[in-house]
Parts: structure tokens; sequence; C-alpha cells
């Protein structure tokens, strides 16, 4: 399968192109820093040196999936919805499948199953990035509406940490936890969610979450 990978040199994205590589799947990193990918992913990566926002209509027929890993600082995370439009627009009805990836914040959580980035705006320090769950809840929003072009939002738990890959446990829209009690998800367990989706379709035009086992 051709899987093209926006932000493919962040921490999630690297084990995104990891395991569809290891999978087989023919792979490629879309990034703006071709070199940046070479020393990230290997010499021999697949890569399209794109800015997100440059890429075109023909870009994206080349795949048959398009994995949304972008990432960005906090005084641009209205950026987050700003792309999904694009990618929305540019791919049509047509286009290859779009898989964002999405933050906890649009999970419901607690006995009143309120939305848990009401929980984070409580966290120490959360006013310098509150701005990146709250513009990744919009960008799930704006999905939700969008009726044409074939998509699917993945949510990790609370905490989205680097690491090695678990047995993902999956779930809908409840912030999960993981065995140890923790809410937690590596990126490792989100790739591993992410390319079983990609291989066996389960979700259509909806949002999933996953956490580790």
């Amino acid at each position: 399968m051709r899987i093209g990978i926006i932000g493919a040199t962040g921490n999630a994205g690297r084990s995104l192109f990891n395991e569809a590589t290891k999978r087989g799947h023919d792979t490629t990193a879309i990034v703006r820093s071709a070199a940046k990918a070479a020393e990230i992913l290997g010499a021999d990566a697949a890569v399209l040196e794109r800015d997100a926002f440059s890429v075109t209509s023909d870009d994206l027929t080349a795949f048959d999936v398009v994995v949304n890993a972008f990432g960005t600082a906090p005084d641009q995370a209205h950026q987050h919805v700003d792309l999904a439009r694009s990618l929305v627009e540019r791919a049509g009805a047509s286009g290859p499948r779009l898989v964002f990836i999405l933050g906890a914040g649009s999970l419901t959580t607690g006995d009143d199953d309120h939305l848990f980035v009401e929980d984070i705006r409580h966290f120490p320090g959360a006013e310098a990035w509150i701005s990146i769950p709250e513009n990744q809840l919009k960008e799930l929003e704006f999905l939700r509406g969008v009726a044409d072009a074939d998509w699917v939002g993945v949510s990790p738990s609370a905490m989205f940490v680097p690491g090695e890959a678990s047995e993902p446990v999956l779930g809908n829209d409840r912030l999960l936890y993981a065995g140890d009690g923790e809410s937690r998800t590596t990126t490792g367990t989100m790739a591993v969610a992410v390319l079983n989706e990609i291989e066996q379709p389960a979700h259509r035009r909806t949002r999933f979450t996953v956490s580790d086992s």
C-alpha cells in the first residue's frame, strides 16, 4: 500500500513511518526538510519535500492513505484546523484515505462525561500550551461535518509519549486507561493501531481512541 506521512520526523510520525516500513508498505515521508528526514529516518527513506500546506491534489493522488501527524507550536495551533481543511479539500471524494492523529482533549471522562480538555485547563502551566488541545478539538469538530472525503481520526490517551508498542486497546470517545492505571499511549502503540486500521479498516468518518494495554 502507498502511504504518505505528514510530519514523519516528529515523535508520532517517525513511529508511524517505521511501523509502515516494517510491514512492507511503500512509505513516503512528507516533510519540509529532506536532509532532516534522512538524518532521522535513514538515507534510504523515500521523501516528498513539501510544507504541509503546499501538498497538492496531485501529490495526494500518489497515495492510497495519507496520515497527518502534523505538530506545531502553541501560538500556531490554529494550523491543526487549517491543515485538516486543506487536506480534505484537496483530497476530495476520490482522493486517498486521510488519517488524522488527534489529541486526547476531545475525549470524554468522569461521571458526567465532560471533555478531557476541561481537565487539561487546570494542569500546572497549561496556559502556555492549552491552545493545542483546544484546536485539536476544533479539528475533530470540523471533520465530523465532512461527508465526502474518506477520513478517520485517532486520539491517544492523556499521556502520549515516545515508547515501544504494547497491544493496542481501542475505544470510541471516552478516555482510556492502561493496565497499570495510567492513561497512556506510546507512539509505538499508536503506530500499530493506525497501521492495523489502514490494513483492515474498521472506522469510517469517525474518531476512535487507542491506549496501551
